[in-house]
């Protein structure tokens, strides 16, 4: 790589790390923990790329993207944040950032991302950005930091202003109208209507043309599409093809597997095409361990600024939480903590009160989407041509080996110590490891062992 790096981030191992790993790879690198640094140097000309945190000591780095843009057209900015929540990358895409990526960042992969950047930095089209703040949007529950997430995000802010159709694939509970509303309201249509239309809005001879009317333009959702019948699927596609040009964007919701449902003759093929322009999958939170202590912080701290009581999780009880299946996703963790922090009495949430909770509750609902005798191999494959999916037609970072292999491990072994009751020695030999590898791997995926009752 040959060019100068401007890298203002106010942690001082980050900057060493960027500083020390760019300069081998060839670059020069001025490094502040200042944004009035950062900007001077942008304005003397200096730097052809950014790498800039969010939350700075004097000021927000997303926010200074107008200006840059306005001092120096087609620079790009790299924004970093350990904000990994969808406003970020949405605020990012808006801003017009060359590309976003949340701490921790994979530090090959921000190299390759730099790679890129700086070749493409002489043909980058002047753009003059805006950054959208609105409303309450700090409150969304799109919160998380695991790669499928991540990726998610990156793809909603890409197709949030153009004209594609979108289908939302995910269990109930995962945020699949929360996902359609935030690219609505994040999009040039956020000044239009947003309509909600279920099959029921459907019936009738004027039913189509009812909705078109209210949508104006705008968003027509139609929630959890797998349950219309083939009448009110057949009005769909005629709606779509008699919409004119004051169509509205076309988006629906589903929590099962659509293909399957063509194959059964359930579902119609024109209708799928019409309205899976982008398809979106919303991962299970099973499938996000590691969201789930982000998640848990955000329902405390909203419940207590509800009028709740202010209460935390105790180490014991987040492990608890971290190893529940959570069958109803993020809406039966946020419902589950409400409920903790409305029933319980002291600063700590113990292991026993979320014990009592969850013990009246499944530990698993069928998969949807798969069959009943549907093996492991062919689930994993139908979730990792999922997270292919996430990337629309790229490819994803490099060192995804790795990473699905942790994504498989971390759980795998989380399980079994929980049902070995945290004895590593009866752990070892259910898993068929040594007890040095699997001491070894509880530390390289930082799990938190603790000796306890089984709870099965």
């Amino acid at each position: 790589m040959d060019g100068t790096i401007l890298v203002a981030d106010d942690d001082r191992t980050i900057r060493t790390v960027l500083t020390q790993a760019l300069t081998r790879a060839g670059c020069r690198v001025h490094a502040t923990s200042s944004l009035t640094t950062l900007m001077r140097w942008v304005e003397e000309g200096k730097g052809d790329l950014v790498v800039s945190d969010v939350i700075m000591p004097d000021g927000n780095g997303l926010e200074m993207l107008p200006r840059i843009a306005q001092l120096r057209p087609g620079l790009p900015v790299i924004v970093i944040s350990a904000q990994n929540t969808i406003m970020t990358a949405i605020q990012a895409a808006e801003a017009e950032a060359y590309d976003y990526l949340p701490k921790p960042f994979d530090l090959p992969d921000l190299m390759k991302r730099v790679a890129r950047a700086l070749d493409q930095r002489k043909i980058r089209a002047p753009r003059t950005p805006e950054i959208l703040h609105p409303e309450g949007s700090e409150d969304l529950p799109l919160l998380g930091r695991t790669p499928a997430m991540q990726a998610l995000y990156r793809l909603v802010a890409r197709v949030m202003n153009s004209d594609l159709a979108v289908m939302v694939a995910g269990e109930s509970g995962t945020g699949k109208s929360l996902i359609a509303r935030t690219i609505h309201d994040f999009s040039d249509r956020r000044s239009l209507p947003f309509i909600v239309a279920s099959a029921a809005d459907l019936d009738g001879a004027d039913g189509p043309a009812t909705l078109l009317a209210r949508a104006r333009g705008g968003s027509l959702v139609f929630d959890e599409i797998n349950d219309f019948d083939m009448a009110a699927q057949g009005r769909i596609v005629r709606m779509c093809d008699t919409a004119g040009d004051q169509a509205p964007r076309f988006m629906a919701t589903t929590q099962v597997d659509l293909t399957a449902r063509m194959e059964a003759g359930a579902f119609r093929d024109d209708l799928y095409y019409r309205l899976s322009g982008v398809t979106l999958v919303v991962p299970p939170l099973r499938e996000r361990v590691e969201d789930i202590a982000l998640l848990a912080e955000h329902f405390l701290a909203r419940s207590a600024r509800e009028g709740g009581m202010a209460r935390r999780l105790s180490a014991e009880a987040l492990d608890l939480v971290r190893a529940y299946s959570w069958p109803g996703n993020v809406r039966q963790l946020g419902n589950t903590l409400r409920r903790l922090t409305v029933t319980g009495s002291g600063a700590e949430i113990t292991r026993a009160e979320v014990e009592a909770v969850l013990g009246s509750q499944p530990m698993m609902e069928p998969l949807k989407g798969g069959g009943d005798g549907e093996k492991l191999s062919a689930s994993v494959a139908r979730h990792l041509r999922r997270y292919f999916d996430l990337h629309g037609g790229s490819l994803p970072p490099a060192g995804l080996y790795g990473r699905i292999l942790r994504e498989v491990e971390g759980p795998l072994i989380e399980i079994a110590l929980a049902a070995s009751a945290g004895n590593q020695a009866k752990c070892a030999d259910l898993l068929g490891i040594n007890r040095n590898t699997l001491r070894k791997k509880i530390t390289d995926l930082d799990i938190q062992v603790t000796r306890r009752r089984k709870l099965m």
